[in-house]
């Protein structure tokens, strides 16, 4: 299963304006913001994450919402994270 999972954006790319570093759910993942060049994206923003880009900026109050519906999937969250541990940028 391929899920949109709400990130918070650390930190971008030295030498490369469309790359960052997000962490969702304790696990940091470098993706690509390009799609959301025009929105102004900081440090601290949440951004929604689909294989790898940044899709849509969300607040932080829906990303919470969507986390804990996430969550209550068990299962199936959890093989999500398991696949974004195993490319931590940690």
């Amino acid at each position: 299963m391929c899920l949109g999972i709400p990130g918070e954006l650390v930190e971008f790319g030295k030498d490369d304006a469309e790359l960052a570093v997000v962490e969702i759910s304790g696990v940091r993942r470098r993706i690509n913001v390009g799609l959301l060049a025009d929105e102004g994206l900081e440090p601290g923003d949440w951004v929604l994450v689909h294989v790898g880009f940044a899709l849509s900026k969300i607040s932080e109050d829906e990303a919470q919402a969507v986390l804990d519906a996430l969550k209550e999937l068990g299962q199936q969250y959890e093989e999500e994270l398991d696949a974004l541990r195993a490319s931590d940028v940690g």
